[in-house]
């Protein structure tokens, strides 16, 4: 019998052909993600999903697919996914780690240097032809090499991160749940420190948890104002580890220099406060967005899906 898949999302064309190489395909290519009633309507004779980040997969949608075996997330977070619902019933879980490492970290380093360098500001002050000659005191930035850098949450992404620190000689710091092992400490030059030490010693905080109950918020008003007034906050991570309303406050009134987020509490909502700021660079979610990248996810995403319903272990499993 042939296997019956429900990609939620347009993919790359490789990857959904790859899919139909081997199962029955029902695809939705439309650019919103389908309404929840649409879903599980589509859902009801489907052994496999393939879903993006865009898709809410909760338990009520997970009892009404009762042949589904296998969710599989076209990202490396899952939080849109009730995965503890999705045990319950048998379903694998899986995401696609370590293919977006470098792609992520680089457009970390991206939102750093674009915030510390003022280069948003810049590029708009040239468009608007404000530009009529050099001055000396024209869109000061703050300097990144030999500066501090605390990386929240070392896991793979975060240490790709701390890794591209070494070339600007910086000091890093981390926190995380688990001290990474000392050779790794070593190879990148970083301390471990609890959460205080690192806000208060840090010129750039750039944030790679990922998003539980215990990281909602994880950078509140507290925490940006235990930051140095000079200091960058970077989130390329998930966006409600940090109190939007508080970032704006901390922003508006200069408890810190800077910041810079790729992502967001109520995606795609912005916080309006942000949006006449200078001193925020916003981009909508981007930082894995090479064409490479998006390839190798959608890609890992297909394979792990029809592993399952072949019968085989998956890829990436969530546990």
């Amino acid at each position: 019998m042939t296997h019956k898949i429900l990609i939620s999302m347009g993919l790359l064309r490789e990857s959904i052909e790859l899919a139909r190489s081997r199962a029955e395909v029902d695809l939705h290519a439309g650019d919103d993600p389908l309404p929840k009633a649409e879903l599980i309507a589509r859902l009801k004779d489907k052994e496999g999903l393939v879903c993006q980040i865009t898709d809410t997969i909760d338990a009520e949608v997970l009892g009404a697919a009762a042949r589904l075996k296998v969710v599989a997330n076209v990202a490396v977070g899952y939080n849109n996914i009730d995965v503890a619902a999705a045990h319950r019933r048998g379903i694998v879980v899986t995401n696609t780690p370590d293919v977006l490492t470098d792609t992520t970290a680089d457009f970390a380093w991206a939102l750093l240097m674009a915030t510390a360098r003022r280069v948003v500001e810049a590029d708009g002050y040239v468009r608007a032809g404000k530009w009529h000659r050099w001055e000396f005191l024209r869109l000061l930035g703050g300097d990144v090499h030999a500066k501090t850098l605390g990386v929240i949450g070392f896991g793979r992404i975060g240490r790709a991160v701390a890794r591209r620190a070494l070339g600007f000689d910086m000091r890093v710091l981390y926190c995380d749940t688990v001290r990474a092992d000392l050779a790794t400490e070593a190879e990148l030059r970083a301390t471990f420190v609890d959460k205080a030490v690192l806000l208060r010693e840090s010129d750039f905080v750039s944030l790679h948890s990922v998003l539980t109950p215990e990281t909602r918020h994880l950078i509140d008003a507290e925490a940006l104002r235990a930051m140095k007034p000079s200091a960058y906050l970077i989130n390329a991570a998930r966006g409600p580890i940090v109190d939007e309303a508080a970032l704006v406050r901390a922003l508006t009134e200069r408890w810190i220099a800077g910041a810079g987020l790729d992502v967001f509490e109520a995606e795609p909502t912005v916080h309006p406060g942000l949006l006449g700021l200078d001193n925020v660079v916003l981009a909508p979610h981007i930082a894995s967005a090479s064409e490479a990248t998006r390839h190798k996810m959608a890609t890992l995403a297909v394979e792990n899906c029809l592993a399952v319903l072949d019968g085989r272990p998956p890829l990436t499993p969530v546990h």
